[in-house]
């Protein structure tokens, strides 16, 4: 069953490098690097670039279906750079509906794991949202959304 939802998050080209990523939120649009993906090197890290990514949403999915209980706020990375980092903020105050809102923190990408985000995310106190980088949704939805754009980024390759 396909689930319409304003959110993809693709390679545009599979030789890992910069802007070889895409985030699409409504009408928004980013290009991004996979550079901090393809060099992460903690435990949790696997040897392909496609499989990172594929770890990436797998905590995105982690994340978002932990909102499911009680609502709340969850921050999923989706640009990592030199100086900042750009997340999309994830809020449900339900456990079934969310608002989705694109946005950058001055938390640095050298210091995050990306395939071990998780322990970076609470750091998450400068959220700086994008005007119209936004969607609402419901969060059964999202899931399903993440789960689609895990499978196709998992296929990529390398």
């Amino acid at each position: 069953m396909a689930v319409d939802i304003a959110l993809k998050f693709e390679r545009v080209r599979t030789r890992g490098d910069h802007n070889d990523l895409r985030l699409t939120l409504g009408l928004y649009r980013h290009k991004c690097d996979s550079y901090y993906l393809a060099i992460d090197e903690s435990p949790t890290a696997a040897r392909q670039l496609g499989q990172n990514l594929a770890r990436l949403l797998d905590q995105w999915f982690e994340q978002v279906d932990g909102l499911k209980v009680a609502g709340g706020v969850a921050y999923l990375p989706y640009d990592f750079s030199d100086q900042c980092t750009a997340w999309l903020r994830v809020s449900s105050g339900d456990g079934r509906t969310a608002e989705v809102q694109a946005g950058w923190s001055l938390i640095e990408a050298w210091g995050i794991a990306p395939s071990n985000y998780t322990a970076t995310a609470p750091e998450v106190t400068d959220f700086d949202p994008i005007a119209d980088a936004r969607i609402e949704c419901s969060l059964a939805d999202l899931a399903a959304t993440i789960a689609m754009n895990r499978t196709a980024l998992a296929a990529t390759g390398p």
